[in-house]
């Protein structure tokens, strides 16, 4: 097909290199601006006529990768050959766009050995823009082609190009800005040289300190991380994977509402769980407050350290592994569990000999997922740790207080990226090379196997009451948007709604939305949506290259794609911000840095899920499609995305969420024109408006809600051909 072929992307190269313009235009691409060939203002111009009309040499030698790769795209020559035209050619390509974006800026040669050998240029230039980015991916993917008719990735352009666009993008946006960060660790600090300086930021007792195992005094910031982060993982995890056996393996009669309930933290907008935990547990909460009066007991402080801080890490993340595991259990197949039955093993025996060791990927994906969010979380400790610090809010002080130290914020990120490294690596070793394919071409119409009673009892004395305690939490929490003044005024009021959500007419008749929310609320919406399926794509592409394809660096980009999740929020931000702000990418203030942010910072989780699902998916189905003389593309498309529906539910919704809940990482990304939800609640929290903030967050509560559900109906359900009730199996429990 001429779409997928080398031409087609040599013209998608040509495109952009010689008409459209190369450099991004302030008020965005428009028809008027769409050519650039012609233009008289040079930074409207393509990088052809910028060469050839205003004299920016440095613009040739990217046409003449262009030219290069001309008689590699064609398809004539032999294909061996071909493969080393486009290879030389699009490595020159990228290369060029690389080397003149890094070299020349705003203020003319960035390299100072460069102007001192060519002398001070007169000219300069902006970031990249349409023209630059379309480029880029045709230089990328004729690279990627020929690598593939070289007989690389076994031939296979798709896979070739797929890998090749994922390094891209880790290289990008998750490498480039962690580098740009970590590279702060060499600056000097006050009249410290840079190696005193590392050396006084890396071996701070505030770090490394364990003066809480002789005293009362508090440990070090890592051992308080990693306590905290091991803690809510296993718990956690444990949560979710009891939550996915009562919904897909009990006759709860509520078990819609439960999955329902289960996912409701990961929809709330930030400090909600942080304010009803305390209203329940703080000093003057509902529990303190009963045992003082009831038994005089109390309860002091407890709710602000380590124990409040893992109680709303666990009900911040519960979600996540249950949206990992959820997937797992249902796509066990129960064709092995009957096999087991019918040789003559109890309910335990086959859960625990069958069922659990399916299982596995699942939990151990959900828990390196939670641990490196609980690595990375900074509300919850910023809200509820008091003298109990953590490295992510180590950080946010080093980089916004009084310090200012971004060295300082550099070694504590790197710390934890160490800590993340050897999670993953652990991960690995748990999971091994073993076989836990479920899901084969062959027909399964077997019906899952009841839990044991024990397990299932189990499962309901965890699952329940935390499932009750969440309501608690909630109903306490939004409470506060419909009285007058939280803890002093409880007049039953819609005021706050009102203010943030009002509704005029104009004179003309047109709807004015007046409320103080809907510009925030509209943009946050149009965002999250224009990111959601950009990250369940890339996630699951992801996770299918690196279940299904080997090849050099393949440990290497798992782990860069989970870079990003290992680093805070904030120092993510602050690391966009340093990267962004000048050319060659020059985003910052743009909706293109918010969609970025969100993309890579909730990539993991649909690479974690897919990874998971994909373990249970024999090769042979995705093989015998191949064998067929189906394209790769297409089995992945009509044989393996189909069984893929729970990861892509999980990708699609967890995306979705997560950008219109996430504070932290963007924070010092919005401007006025791209102002998100989560700083608009902030900042009325800040201000003391908070049934304002809790009528927002409610409102959007139920918007998500409904975004899960039109998720859910949009994907479908994966249709395995198993029977859905039957009489219940007779044996030993």
């Amino acid at each position: 097909m001429f779409f997928g072929s080398s031409l087609f992307f040599w013209l998608i190269a040509a495109l952009g290199t010689l008409i459209l313009p190369w450099h991004m235009h302030q008020d965005g691409v428009s028809l008027a601006t769409l050519i650039g060939l012609g233009s008289e203002d040079a930074e409207a111009s393509s990088a052809f006529w910028q060469a050839l009309y205003f004299g920016r040499f440095w613009f040739w030698p990217v046409i003449s990768g262009l030219a290069l790769a001309l008689p590699g795209a064609l398809p004539f020559a032999n294909a061996r050959m071909r493969g080393r035209v486009l290879i030389i050619a699009g490595s020159f390509g990228l290369f060029t766009i690389i080397a003149q974006g890094i070299t020349i800026g705003i203020q003319g040669w960035n390299v100072p050995f460069l102007e001192a050998a060519f002398g001070e240029l007169k000219d300069r230039q902006f970031g990249m823009g349409l023209g630059g980015a379309l480029g880029f991916i045709g230089f990328l993917v004729l690279l990627t082609d020929g690598l593939a008719l070289r007989g690389f990735f076994k031939g296979d352009r798709f896979i070739a190009g797929a890998v090749g666009v994922l390094i891209a993008c880790i290289v990008i946006f998750t490498a480039w800005p962690v580098t740009t960060i970590l590279a702060q660790i060499f600056t000097p600090q006050g009249d410290l040289g840079v190696a005193d300086a590392m050396a006084a930021r890396l071996f701070d007792r505030k770090i490394w300190g364990l003066g809480c195992v002789a005293s009362s005094v508090n440990c070090g910031v890592f051992w308080n991380t990693l306590v905290l982060a091991t803690s809510t993982a296993t718990a956690a995890t444990l949560l979710g994977l009891c939550f996915a056996l009562i919904v897909t393996r009990t006759q709860f009669p509520a078990r819609r509402a439960l999955r329902l309930l289960t996912v409701l933290p990961i929809i709330t907008p930030p400090f909600v769980i942080g304010l009803g935990l305390i209203l329940i547990f703080g000093r003057s909460g509902v529990v303190n407050q009963l045992a003082d009066s009831l038994f005089g007991l109390q309860l002091g402080r407890w709710i602000y350290g380590f124990d409040g801080v893992l109680l709303a890490q666990v009900f911040s993340f519960t979600p996540t592994a249950f949206l990992v595991l959820i997937g797992v259990v249902e796509g066990i197949s129960p064709a092995m569990e009957e096999a087991s039955s019918t040789l003559r093993a109890s309910r335990m025996r086959t859960f625990r000999a069958v069922s659990l060791p399916l299982m596995l990927p699942g939990i151990a994906n959900a828990w390196l997922v939670v641990f490196v969010e609980s690595l990375a979380d900074f509300g919850n400790p910023i809200v509820l740790g008091g003298s109990f610090g953590v490295l992510s809010t180590e950080i946010f002080f080093a980089v916004v207080g009084a310090q200012q130290d971004f060295g300082r914020a550099a070694v504590l990120a790197a710390i934890m990226l160490v800590i993340a490294l050897c999670a993953f690596i652990i991960q690995r070793v748990v999971v091994g090379s073993r076989s836990y394919v479920s899901l084969t071409g062959k027909g399964d119409v077997g019906l899952p196997t009841p839990l044991p009673a024990p397990v299932q009892r189990i499962a309901y004395a965890i699952a329940l009451p935390w499932a009750l305690l969440t309501i608690t939490v909630y109903t306490m929490a939004l409470a506060g948007g419909f009285v007058r003044v939280w803890g002093r005024d409880w007049t039953p009021t819609f005021s706050h709604f009102q203010r943030a959500f009002a509704l005029e007419w104009s004179p003309a008749g047109a709807l004015i939305f007046s409320g103080g929310a809907w510009h925030s609320f509209f943009t946050t919406i149009r965002l999250a949506a224009i990111a959601a399926p950009i990250t369940a794509a890339l996630g699951l592409l992801a996770a299918w290259v690196l279940s299904r394809q080997r090849f050099v660096g393949r440990t290497a980009l798992e782990f860069a794609l989970m870079l990003t999740f290992a680093v805070p929020g904030t120092v993510i931000g602050v690391a966009y911000i340093l990267t962004y702000n000048l050319p060659p990418l020059e985003i910052t203030g743009t909706a293109m840095i918010l969609v970025a942010c969100f993309v890579f910072r909730n990539l993991p989780v649909g690479v974690r899920s897919g990874v998971a699902a994909m373990s249970q998916l024999d090769k042979s189905l995705d093989e015998a499609a191949v064998t067929l003389r189906a394209s790769t593309f297409r089995s992945l498309r009509t044989v393996v995305l189909p069984l893929l529906k729970p990861a892509i539910v999980t990708a699609l919704v967890y995306a979705f969420v997560r950008a219109m809940t996430t504070v932290s990482a963007v924070i010092f990304l919005v401007s006025a024109q791209y102002e998100m939800a989560t700083v608009f609640i902030i900042n009325r929290v800040i201000n003391g408006d908070y049934g304002l903030a809790i009528a927002y967050s409610s409102a959007m509560i139920v918007l998500m809600m409904a975004a899960i559900g039109l998720i859910n109906l949009l994907v479908g359900n994966r249709r395995l051909g198993r029977r859905q009730t039957a009489t219940p199996i007779r044996g030993r429990a």
